[in-house]
């Protein structure tokens, strides 16, 4: 019987739903689904160049946790950009650490700071967005 998979605490959405490579030669090769938690992963190791025990606390999983969202994370990476494929971002098994919310119109998912005025969605303008529980 498979274990219950937690759910792993992401500060901040990823703030697009997709890259799609461009050229003359490219026909749709397929896609690459990066869950939001390989994106956090990516963002703390990466970006934000916290080592790996660093970001395992700040997503609430443990370290050998970590390394295999880390790699899965790579490895979807690499396979897009030497396969030439599109990546679209996919919820996954993602907890929000503070507020999010939902848009009715694209199905993103994103935070807004707490002195944002404007309650539209930041990427398609939608008036129609709730808060995620």
């Amino acid at each position: 019987m498979a274990r219950t998979k937690h759910l792993r605490k992401v500060v901040t959405p990823p703030r697009f739903k997709g890259y799609k490579p461009y050229g003359k030669d490219i026909f749709n090769k397929g896609k690459v689904e990066l869950l939001y938690e390989e994106f956090e992963a990516i963002k703390l190791a990466d970006y934000d160049l916290l080592n790996h025990q660093q970001a395992c606390v700040l997503m609430g999983v443990s370290r050998p946790t970590f390394a295999r969202i880390y790699k899965s994370a790579r490895i979807k990476i690499a396979t897009a950009l030497v396969d030439v494929k599109e990546i679209t971002t996919v919820y996954g098994s993602a907890i929000p650490d503070r507020n999010w919310f939902f848009c009715k119109g694209c199905q993103a998912r994103f935070t807004l700071p707490e002195t944002f005025k404007d309650k539209n969605c930041p990427l398609c303008k939608s008036s129609s967005i709730s808060k995620m529980k």
